[in-house]
């Protein structure tokens, strides 16, 4: 939880580094409530035997028409059919265990655009899973756990003019924690962890801007 909370301070601090760097937005100053937006999306990740599917409700806020910000909470669902366990000597085999996984959490997010149709972005997460062990031999295990993870990627925003206006968005990006507990990480037989490549797409609402959104469809 440390870290998230530190990876939040982080996502601040660049937005208010880009929010005084913009000298229009800096004139106009002040809260307003008309750059608030939610929206959400549909994640998908797979690789080999695993598979990771969620929806993630989002709230933000833009800063000026370069940088969005805001938080966001994670359902998902993960599964991998190939268990991988280390022996005890440094070495890992595959089993056919099969491993399911419920995951929920908090997170907050920065978007930085370059162009108005283009975006970069870092999210942190505090994942809290629930676990399902099927061994092929043994009873099922259950048990719970947490693990932090930074998504860092980009992505295409279609319709998007700037601030206050309704736009789909599709991205890719990776864990760059790689903790082996991450659901969007990939423990292969070396005992190398592999970040999954994350697909997400949504949308973005306007939350008090109806006539743009009007035009906008």
């Amino acid at each position: 939880m440390k870290k998230l909370l530190w990876l939040v301070f982080l996502f601040i601090s660049v937005t208010l580094q880009a929010q005084n760097s913009n000298e229009d937005d800096a004139h106009q100053g002040g809260f307003k409530k008309e750059n608030l937006f939610t929206g959400g999306g549909l994640q998908l990740s797979f690789a080999n035997s695993t598979f990771v599917g969620g929806i993630s409700p989002v709230l933000g806020y833009s800063i000026n028409k370069w940088v969005d910000a805001g938080i966001v909470a994670n359902f998902t669902y993960a599964s991998n059919n190939h268990v991988i366990y280390e022996d005890g000597s440094g070495n890992y085999y595959y089993t056919d265990d099969r491993l399911k996984e419920i995951i929920y959490g908090p997170g907050a997010f920065v978007k930085v655009y370059p162009l108005k149709f283009l975006f970069v972005h870092a999210q942190g997460e505090m994942n809290f899973i629930s676990q399902k062990l099927d061994p092929v031999n043994g009873p099922v295990q259950r048990e719970s756990h947490s693990v932090p993870s930074l998504l860092v990627g980009a992505g295409y925003a279609g319709g998007r003019e700037g601030v206050g206006n309704f736009f789909y968005h599709i991205s890719l990006s990776f864990d760059v924690l790689r903790r082996p507990n991450s659901p969007y990480v990939e423990t292969l037989a070396s005992g190398r962890v592999n970040a999954l490549p994350i697909i997400r797409a949504g949308i973005q609402v306007p939350l008090f801007s109806g006539k743009r959104l009007l035009n906008s469809l």
